[in-house]
């Protein structure tokens, strides 16, 4: 499902795993202006992990200035498609958006 990357490292090889992250930056008030959308966003959040689509997802700050959502995929085509339908992006609670591949490693499911 994710992608590979092989790098050459002393004797061995590095086996690395490419996770896109979807980063938001959310308006002022977000907290108070998400109620009525959170249900819809938390939904979609949770049918993209049971697909083993998204890894991570939480906000970002305290209060939250912003969110960081981690996909596994070929493409960022999977964490793109997510932000145009997720609620919180088509109600205007996230100010900005942007995908950006992350390579992973170190941990989570890397080997």
């Amino acid at each position: 499902m994710g992608s590979t990357i092989r790098a050459a490292a002393g004797a061995g090889e590095v086996f690395a795993v490419t996770h896109y992250a979807l980063m938001y930056d959310v308006v002022d008030g977000f907290i108070d202006k998400r109620a009525a959308h959170r249900p819809a966003h938390l939904a979609m959040v949770r049918e993209a992990h049971a697909r083993g689509e998204l890894m991570l997802a939480g906000a970002l700050g305290d209060p939250p200035d912003g969110a960081l959502l981690v996909f596994r995929g070929e493409t960022p085509e999977v964490a793109e498609r997510f932000a145009r339908a997720d609620p919180y992006v088509t109600s205007g609670l996230v100010s900005q958006w942007r995908v950006r591949p992350w390579t992973v490693v170190i941990g989570g499911d890397a080997p």
